[in-house]
């Protein structure tokens, strides 16, 4: 369910108790856990989750069988909106406090207001930029070696990166394949003399040649072709080209960030902006999709235990005459 855009002016100034921007694992674990705590919450989402990338998914607890990343989505979805949770489709590009001392939000749609505000905007890997590629994201080529190397065991790998994390993705595959080399793509490697000895102990070819193309039939891999003609066979490849993290929102409002670009929280997924959380792959938590949706329970827990602290502190909870049922049973 989508918000109109625009709507009247009381609709405009409505305050949330949350608002959380990113409809991934994160983010929706996060609106459950709000939503039945009975708070005013809304999810705003742009549909560009990680999660759409994984055709099947098989190391989420609870699915045997495996499932798609689409299907867990639509699942968490349903599951906030069963509690309540109002849904926006929209992508926010503002971000401040206002004068009222609130968290403001600007979107494409309209602008929105809120006590607290979780951003579990994520990150996009970087695939490489090599003739396709594009075709086989999901299927044949993956980032994560946690989530991916063991359906494709036994199977030819190649790596693409010239890194410590290339070398570390090379080194660790060789537990799942007896056949996996690394592709520097024209570039000189930059991993440190433990990883070269490392590779060098084991075996593993590095080519240093640009790739001229990936052949696939229907996006699933089958050989990488070099520069200089010659042709690896493979069925699955490995990028390790890097990571952008979504944080410009919390930079906005001077959000303490790490070396790689990851918001920095504590363990109650606070940032260093009071009122501000942020939970998932944006901070510098292991990017698995169990580990986002852990961290935004955690971080729905906490701004709901914050709000009530905060209703404590300014004397607003629900007043319901406590005192003449109390007397009516205590004769």
């Amino acid at each position: 369910m989508g918000l109109p855009g625009g709507g009247d002016e009381s609709t405009r100034d409505h305050v949330y108790d949350a608002i959380v921007v990113g409809g991934g694992l994160a983010g929706l674990s996060a609106a459950i856990y709000l939503g039945r705590s009975r708070r005013d919450t809304l999810l705003i989402h742009s549909g560009h989750s990680m999660a759409k990338w994984e055709q099947d998914v098989q190391n989420y607890l609870g699915f045997p069988d495996g499932i798609s990343g689409n299907d867990l989505l639509a699942r968490g979805l349903a599951q906030a909106q069963r509690f309540e949770v109002e849904v926006a489709d929209d992508e926010i590009h503002d971000l401040k406090r206002n004068h009222g001392g609130m968290l403001e939000l600007t979107g494409v749609a309209r602008c929105y207001i809120a006590k607290r505000v979780l951003l579990a905007t994520g990150l996009t890997h970087v695939p490489p930029e090599i003739p396709g590629v594009k075709d086989c994201l999901g299927k044949s080529l993956f980032f994560c070696k946690d989530c991916d190397a063991y359906r494709v065991q036994g199977r030819s790998t190649v790596i693409i990166g010239r890194n410590n994390e290339a070398a570390d993705y090379a080194l660790s595959m060789l537990s799942f394949s007896s056949k996996v080399a690394i592709c520097t793509n024209g570039k000189p490697p930059c991993w440190d003399e433990a990883h070269a000895e490392w590779l060098a102990e084991y075996g593993v070819p590095v080519m240093q040649q640009s790739i001229r193309s990936i052949s696939h039939d229907r996006g699933h891999v089958s050989a990488v072709t070099l520069d200089d003609g010659r042709s690896l066979s493979a069925q699955a490849v490995f990028a390790t080209r890097g990571d952008v993290y979504h944080h410009d929102l919390a930079e906005q409002v001077g959000a303490r960030l790490d070396e790689e670009g990851q918001i920095i929280v504590d363990r109650d997924m606070r940032t260093s902006v009071p009122g501000l959380y942020a939970a998932g792959c944006v901070t510098p938590a292991n990017c698995q999709m169990i580990i986002a949706a852990g961290q935004g329970a955690a971080a729905g827990q906490a701004i709901n235990r914050d709000l009530f602290e905060d209703s404590l502190r300014r004397h607003v909870l629900p007043r319901h005459g406590l005192a003449d049922y109390g007397a009516r049973y205590a004769s």
